[in-house]
Parts: C-alpha cells; sequence; structure tokens
C-alpha cells in the first residue's frame, strides 16, 4: 500500500520560501501567479496486510509525531493499493536535435 502525505504550511504563517519562489516566478515573466506555498511531499511503502483503516491510523500516527510539525503545518494522506509507480512523476525535456 502506498502513503501519499501532502505538508503544508498552515494558512496565516510566515512561508519565506513560497515568497522567494513567488518573486522568482514573477523575474521570470509568470505575472500570474498570485501566491505560491511552498511543502513538502512523501511517499511511503506501507505493508497491505494490516489492512486499509489501520494504515490510515499509522499514517495519521506518523505525521502527527515526526512528519509535520502540528503548530506550523497542516497534512493530509491519501492511500492507494500497489506499489509506488516508477518513482514518481517526471517531467523531461524535450530533445532537440
Amino acid at each position: 500500500m502506498l502513503a501519499r502525505i501532502f505538508i503544508t504550511p498552515k494558512r496565516g504563517v510566515l512561508d519565506p520560501q513560497g515568497k522567494a519562489i513567488s518573486s522568482s516566478l514573477h523575474s521570470l515573466g509568470f505575472g500570474e501567479v498570485s501566491d505560491v506555498r511552498m511543502g513538502k511531499y512523501l511517499e511511503v511503502q506501507l505493508d497491505a496486510a494490516a489492512g486499509r483503516e489501520s494504515a490510515a491510523e499509522r499514517v495519521k500516527s506518523m505525521c502527527e509525531r515526526l512528519l509535520a510539525n502540528g503548530v506550523i503545518e497542516d497534512f493530509r494522506f491519501e492511500l492507494s493499493d500497489g506499489p509506488a509507480p516508477g518513482g514518481g512523476a517526471t517531467h523531461e525535456k524535450e530533445k532537440r536535435a
């Protein structure tokens, strides 16, 4: 079983990385960007033998105890059956001759 975990700064918490990214995007001509929030994404492979409900409880505990700082970060997660597909999504640049 695969847990996809998304950790983001809570609304109202200063996000200096997000502000720096937003400013850089504007400098590069992406004026349509109105806000950027920088977070973390994790993929955790779990033994599926314990069941989906138990896995959800364990992932929630992982987030609360270690992965997310509850004072300044929110988290959410998704569970899916099977292993991580090839290490996540990638984007390759078009090769030019």
